[in-house]
């Protein structure tokens, strides 16, 4: 049975409604009692938002993603991105992620067509449209699917170039998720990203966002930003929290492995990482991150 995407706007209003009312429904997280709390901006009209978002492809403390789909389709809506890129997006989640309403994707699987963890870039679709894109694998054979150096899994990156539908101004936006493991891998796919910005996109505005499953200073990090910065970093207007947050007994506090970064002539104005959740409810073991940009 197809669901519209109407139908799916409907039912997260009436999903959020009724969480808000019976409060929260399970616990997915351990957060301090002093945690900061922060939401969502409201975005300035001449803005570009570019969000980053590891919606975690298993459980989250025990909680399906069957169970936390709806919520991560009410945040993003709450964001309003104009364009997405996404970690850990299984067939099951791209599937809801379509139904966005507003929004397409783009993006193959990590092990075939279709087939394993998507690292898709979702775009509003009524302000862009898709002038081209690619997924290739962060590998020695990157045409294929394939397991690089000696990564834990199979790695990809996928980019997507973007033109307004008014402006007709272009910007591309890159999006990955490194190996948690090899720190050859990690380095490796880096360079490629790196190399594939400065050969084929030296002449438009890029964004890119990943979970690097690297924290600033590190190897991966100094490498990504040879050639862009970070918005976290650069932003005159920011809020600093780790992203990624043990689902068990304790959140670290130095553990930032989400990021956007940018080109040169991209000039950020916000950076945020939302803590808010939705109704008190989480969907992941990973805070989402956005930044306001003009090109």
């Amino acid at each position: 049975m197809k669901i519209s995407r109407r139908f799916i706007s409907f039912f997260l209003s009436l999903f959020a409604a009724l969480t808000s009312f019976f409060g929260v429904a399970y616990r997915d997280s351990y957060l301090p009692a002093d945690f900061p709390i922060y939401g969502v901006d409201e975005k300035a009209q001449d803005a570009v938002r570019i969000m980053s978002y590891n919606i975690r492809c298993k459980d989250v403390a025990g909680t399906p993603a069957s169970r936390r789909r709806l919520v991560a389709l009410e945040m993003i809506l709450r964001v309003q991105p104009d364009s997405l890129g996404v970690q850990e997006a299984t067939p099951q989640w791209m599937f809801w992620l379509r139904r966005l309403p507003g929004y397409e994707v783009v993006g193959e699987g990590r092990d075939g067509k279709g087939r394993g963890e998507h690292n898709p870039i979702v775009y509003n679709s009524g302000k862009y449209r898709l002038a081209d894109s690619d997924t290739f694998w962060l590998s020695e054979t990157p045409d294929r699917v394939s397991l690089g150096w000696d990564g834990a899994c199979n790695r990809i990156c996928t980019w997507a170039l973007l033109e307004n539908r008014e402006t007709g101004k272009r910007f591309v936006h890159v999006n990955s998720h490194f190996d948690y493991k090899s720190r050859t891998a990690k380095r490796e796919g880096a360079n490629m990203i790196c190399d594939l910005i400065a050969e084929r996109f030296a002449d438009v505005p890029v964004v890119f966002t990943a979970d690097m499953n690297a924290v600033p200073g590190s190897e991966p990090y100094r490498i990504m930003c040879g050639t862009l910065t970070d918005l976290r970093e650069s932003a005159p207007d920011k809020t600093v929290c780790f992203t990624y947050r043990d689902t068990q007994d304790h959140a670290d506090e130095d553990c930032i492995l989400d990021y956007v970064m940018a080109s040169d002539d991209v000039t950020p104005l916000t950076f945020r990482t939302v803590t808010e959740g939705v109704n008190g409810r989480y969907v992941s073991d990973h805070f989402p991150i956005y930044a306001d940009v003009q090109f």
